[in-house]
């Protein structure tokens, strides 16, 4: 399952690209809007409505055991891959791996603020995809919060990337790969 960031949803071209790349490995994907953005099509989520966003996770997850049997991942770009980290902590059991794609690890030009206060409660592997010009957390920051993640973990910096990765050259393909080594 993959879901989108704060500005996003379901059909952002990030997580289009790595559904396809993914359903090529002989994954079922699943892209799933947010509670929130369920809700309004444009703005951002409001903090009141995280635990209804997490609440959301759950419950794609919950429908995906109904589709297929064997292990299921979750991922997500920006704050969608915070609250996939929120929810794993929260409930170790709900998924076996997250895929973390631009983890906003603390708010721009704000690196006291970090967002990693769960980490330690996190028991499943990550594999972190993260541009080495990401406004939300530079790449040796992402190094210092993995090592809170008593789990395997991987980085994967995208080099000249920033939040939306966009700029960042990078095959999907290799996402694919480095995730199935967790």
């Amino acid at each position: 399952m993959l879901t989108h960031g704060a500005g996003g949803n379901c059909r952002a071209p990030l997580l289009v690209a790595a559904a396809e790349a993914f359903s090529a490995a002989g994954f079922v994907v699943l892209r799933c809007d947010l509670p929130f953005r369920q809700r309004r099509l444009s703005g951002p989520p409001s903090p009141a409505g995280a635990a209804a966003d997490r609440a959301g996770l759950r419950a794609a997850v919950d429908a995906m055991h109904g589709v297929v049997s064997g292990p299921l991942f979750l991922g997500g770009q920006s704050y969608g891959g915070r609250q996939a980290t929120l929810l794993a902590a929260e409930q170790p059991e709900v998924v076996s791996a997250l895929l973390l794609f631009s983890y906003p690890l603390h708010p721009p030009g704000k690196p006291d603020r970090l967002r990693t206060e769960h980490f330690p409660r996190l028991r499943l592997p990550v594999l972190f995809v993260q541009g080495t010009s990401d406004p939300f957390g530079t790449i040796d920051e992402l190094r210092g919060a993995l090592a809170l993640i008593p789990a395997r973990t991987c980085l994967l910096p995208i080099e000249g990337a920033g939040h939306d990765l966009r700029r960042g050259r990078f095959d999907f393909a290799t996402v694919v790969t480095e995730f199935l080594k967790i």
